[in-house]
C-alpha cells in the first residue's frame, strides 16, 4: 500500500448529545475536540444529534405507516381496479 494516503484510523469517542450517551470505538473522522474516557486516556470527541440509543427504530417508537390502506384509498378515489 502506498504511504500517506489514507486517513489516520484512530479511537475517538462520539457522543449522543440528545440524551448524553458516549462510546469509545474506532473511526477516521477527524475532530478538534477531546474528551477523557473512563480509562483515563484522551481521545477526540465527535459529537452526534441521534445514534442507536435515541433513534426510533431502535427504541421502538417508530410508527409504522399503512401504506396498503392508502393505495386502496387511492385506487377507490379514482375508481381504478386491477
Amino acid at each position: 500500500m502506498k504511504k500517506g494516503i489514507h486517513p489516520e484510523y484512530r479511537e475517538v469517542v462520539f457522543k449522543d448529545t440528545s440524551v448524553n450517551h458516549a462510546f469509545l470505538t474506532r473511526s477516521t473522522v477527524k475532530s478538534d475536540k477531546k474528551i477523557v474516557w473512563e480509562d483515563g486516556n484522551e481521545y477526540p470527541l465527535v459529537e452526534i444529534e441521534i445514534s442507536n440509543v435515541s433513534h426510533p427504530f431502535f427504541t421502538g417508537q417508530q410508527r409504522l405507516v399503512d401504506t396498503a390502506g392508502r393505495v386502496e384509498k387511492f385506487n377507490q378515489r379514482y375508481k381504478r381496479g386491477r
